[in-house]
Protein backbone atom coordinates (compact mmCIF):
# COMPACT_ATOMS: atom_id res chain seq x y z
CA UNK A 1 0.00 0.00 0.00
CA UNK A 2 2.93 2.36 0.65
CA UNK A 3 6.14 2.95 -1.23
CA UNK A 4 9.07 0.75 -0.21
CA UNK A 5 8.33 0.79 3.52
CA UNK A 6 9.84 -1.81 5.83
CA UNK A 7 7.51 -4.74 6.49
CA UNK A 8 7.53 -3.88 10.22
CA UNK A 9 6.86 -0.17 9.60
CA UNK A 10 3.86 1.31 11.41
CA UNK A 11 0.82 2.29 9.35
CA UNK A 12 1.06 5.66 7.62
CA UNK A 13 -1.71 8.10 6.66
CA UNK A 14 -1.06 11.43 4.95
CA UNK A 15 -3.16 14.55 5.23
CA UNK A 16 -2.89 16.38 1.91
CA UNK A 17 -4.41 19.44 0.33
CA UNK A 18 -3.62 22.78 -1.22
CA UNK A 19 -2.43 25.83 0.73
CA UNK A 20 -5.03 26.94 3.32
CA UNK A 21 -7.01 23.72 2.95
CA UNK A 22 -6.89 22.92 6.67
CA UNK A 23 -4.12 20.29 6.56
CA UNK A 24 -2.30 21.39 9.70
CA UNK A 25 -5.46 21.83 11.77
CA UNK A 26 -6.75 18.41 10.70
CA UNK A 27 -3.37 16.80 11.36
CA UNK A 28 -3.08 18.31 14.84
CA UNK A 29 -6.63 17.32 15.75
CA UNK A 30 -6.12 13.74 14.51
CA UNK A 31 -2.86 13.42 16.46
CA UNK A 32 -4.70 14.54 19.61
CA UNK A 33 -7.60 12.15 18.94
CA UNK A 34 -5.41 9.10 18.32
CA UNK A 35 -3.29 9.95 21.37
CA UNK A 36 -6.48 10.23 23.44
CA UNK A 37 -7.43 6.76 22.14
CA UNK A 38 -4.18 5.33 23.48
CA UNK A 39 -2.00 5.20 20.37
CA UNK A 40 1.59 6.36 20.16
CA UNK A 41 1.62 8.70 17.20
CA UNK A 42 4.57 10.13 15.27
CA UNK A 43 4.19 12.91 12.74
CA UNK A 44 6.12 14.00 9.69
CA UNK A 45 5.66 17.44 8.12
CA UNK A 46 6.89 18.01 4.59
CA UNK A 47 8.06 21.55 3.90
CA UNK A 48 8.48 22.88 0.38
CA UNK A 49 10.65 25.73 1.53
CA UNK A 50 13.62 26.40 3.73
CA UNK A 51 12.69 26.25 7.39
CA UNK A 52 14.43 26.95 10.65
CA UNK A 53 13.98 25.21 13.96
CA UNK A 54 17.05 26.82 15.45
CA UNK A 55 16.62 30.50 14.67
CA UNK A 56 18.18 33.70 15.94
CA UNK A 57 20.84 33.57 18.59
CA UNK A 58 20.06 30.07 19.83
CA UNK A 59 23.28 28.19 20.49
CA UNK A 60 22.29 25.50 17.99
CA UNK A 61 21.73 28.14 15.30
CA UNK A 62 25.14 29.61 16.01
CA UNK A 63 26.73 26.14 15.73
CA UNK A 64 25.00 25.55 12.38
CA UNK A 65 25.97 28.97 10.98
CA UNK A 66 29.57 28.33 12.07
CA UNK A 67 29.61 25.33 9.71
CA UNK A 68 28.48 22.27 11.66
CA UNK A 69 26.80 19.87 9.21
CA UNK A 70 24.83 18.29 12.04
CA UNK A 71 23.72 19.87 15.29
CA UNK A 72 22.20 17.84 18.08
CA UNK A 73 20.19 19.50 20.82
CA UNK A 74 19.38 17.43 23.90
CA UNK A 75 17.53 18.29 27.09
CA UNK A 76 15.68 16.40 29.79
CA UNK A 77 12.42 16.96 27.84
CA UNK A 78 13.31 16.44 24.13
CA UNK A 79 16.06 16.07 21.59
CA UNK A 80 16.53 17.04 17.95
CA UNK A 81 19.13 16.44 15.30
CA UNK A 82 19.45 19.07 12.57
CA UNK A 83 21.26 17.99 9.42
CA UNK A 84 22.33 20.37 6.66
CA UNK A 85 21.88 18.87 3.20
CA UNK A 86 24.43 21.20 1.57
CA UNK A 87 22.93 20.65 -1.89
CA UNK A 88 22.35 16.92 -1.46
CA UNK A 89 18.89 15.67 -2.44
CA UNK A 90 16.05 15.57 0.07
CA UNK A 91 16.14 12.27 2.02
CA UNK A 92 14.05 9.41 0.68
CA UNK A 93 10.57 9.24 2.23
CA UNK A 94 10.94 5.60 3.34
CA UNK A 95 14.31 6.37 4.95
CA UNK A 96 12.81 9.27 6.91
CA UNK A 97 10.03 7.04 8.23
CA UNK A 98 12.68 4.53 9.32
CA UNK A 99 14.25 7.16 11.60
CA UNK A 100 11.20 7.23 13.88
CA UNK A 101 11.08 5.43 17.21
CA UNK A 102 8.53 2.62 17.51
CA UNK A 103 4.97 3.90 17.30
CA UNK A 104 1.48 2.78 16.33
CA UNK A 105 0.77 5.30 13.58
CA UNK A 106 2.64 7.92 11.56
CA UNK A 107 0.56 10.86 10.40
CA UNK A 108 2.19 12.70 7.53
CA UNK A 109 1.27 16.25 6.57
CA UNK A 110 2.08 16.77 2.94
CA UNK A 111 3.94 14.45 0.56
CA UNK A 112 0.90 14.70 -1.69
CA UNK A 113 2.67 13.13 -4.68
CA UNK A 114 3.86 10.03 -2.79
CA UNK A 115 1.97 6.73 -3.17
CA UNK A 116 0.77 6.50 0.42
CA UNK A 117 -2.78 6.40 1.82
CA UNK A 118 -4.20 9.91 2.09
CA UNK A 119 -7.06 11.99 3.40
CA UNK A 120 -7.62 15.08 1.24
CA UNK A 121 -8.46 18.26 3.16
CA UNK A 122 -10.58 20.85 1.36
CA UNK A 123 -11.69 24.28 2.48
CA UNK A 124 -13.43 27.08 0.65
CA UNK A 125 -10.64 29.40 1.88
CA UNK A 126 -8.02 27.40 -0.05
CA UNK A 127 -6.33 29.27 -2.87
CA UNK A 128 -6.69 26.25 -5.15
CA UNK A 129 -10.00 24.48 -5.50
CA UNK A 130 -8.84 21.71 -7.86
CA UNK A 131 -9.66 18.37 -6.22
CA UNK A 132 -6.79 15.91 -5.83
CA UNK A 133 -8.87 12.77 -5.35
CA UNK A 134 -9.95 12.23 -8.98
CA UNK A 135 -6.31 11.91 -10.09
CA UNK A 136 -4.95 10.07 -7.03
CA UNK A 137 -6.32 6.65 -6.13
CA UNK A 138 -4.38 6.80 -2.84
CA UNK A 139 -6.82 9.45 -1.59
CA UNK A 140 -9.04 7.23 0.54
CA UNK A 141 -11.41 9.93 1.81
CA UNK A 142 -12.10 13.64 1.72
CA UNK A 143 -12.57 16.01 4.67
CA UNK A 144 -14.22 19.27 3.61
CA UNK A 145 -15.95 22.35 4.99
CA UNK A 146 -18.44 22.26 2.11
CA UNK A 147 -20.55 19.79 0.17
CA UNK A 148 -18.58 17.48 -2.11
CA UNK A 149 -20.38 15.82 -5.01
CA UNK A 150 -19.25 12.85 -7.09
CA UNK A 151 -16.40 12.05 -4.71
CA UNK A 152 -16.56 8.26 -5.26
CA UNK A 153 -15.06 7.82 -1.79
CA UNK A 154 -16.14 8.69 1.76
CA UNK A 155 -16.60 12.39 2.53
CA UNK A 156 -16.39 13.77 6.07
CA UNK A 157 -17.02 17.18 7.53
CA UNK A 158 -13.62 18.74 8.21
CA UNK A 159 -14.60 18.99 11.90
CA UNK A 160 -15.70 15.34 12.22
CA UNK A 161 -12.44 14.29 13.84
CA UNK A 162 -13.92 11.21 15.55
CA UNK A 163 -15.48 10.01 12.29
CA UNK A 164 -12.27 10.54 10.33
CA UNK A 165 -10.26 8.78 13.07
CA UNK A 166 -12.73 5.86 13.04
CA UNK A 167 -12.35 5.61 9.25
CA UNK A 168 -8.54 5.64 9.49
CA UNK A 169 -8.64 3.08 12.31
CA UNK A 170 -10.79 0.70 10.28
CA UNK A 171 -9.00 1.27 6.98
CA UNK A 172 -5.48 0.81 8.38
CA UNK A 173 -6.46 -1.95 10.82
CA UNK A 174 -5.26 -0.06 13.89
CA UNK A 175 -5.70 -1.57 17.33
CA UNK A 176 -7.00 1.34 19.37
CA UNK A 177 -7.10 1.43 23.15
CA UNK A 178 -3.71 -0.07 23.81
CA UNK A 179 -0.43 0.86 22.20
CA UNK A 180 1.04 -1.93 20.11
CA UNK A 181 4.42 -0.21 19.70
CA UNK A 182 7.39 -1.72 21.45
CA UNK A 183 8.10 -0.29 24.88
CA UNK A 184 10.84 2.32 25.19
Amino acid sequence: MSENLRPDAPPVIAIVGWKNSGKTTLTVRLIAEFTRRGLRVASLKHAHHSFQIDEGDADSARHRRAGARQVGVVSARRWALITELDGAPEPDFADVLGWFAPCDLIIVEGYKSHPIPKIEARRRASRTQVPMAPKDMMVLAIAADHEVKDAHRPVFDLDDIAGIADFITETLGLEVGQSTAAAD
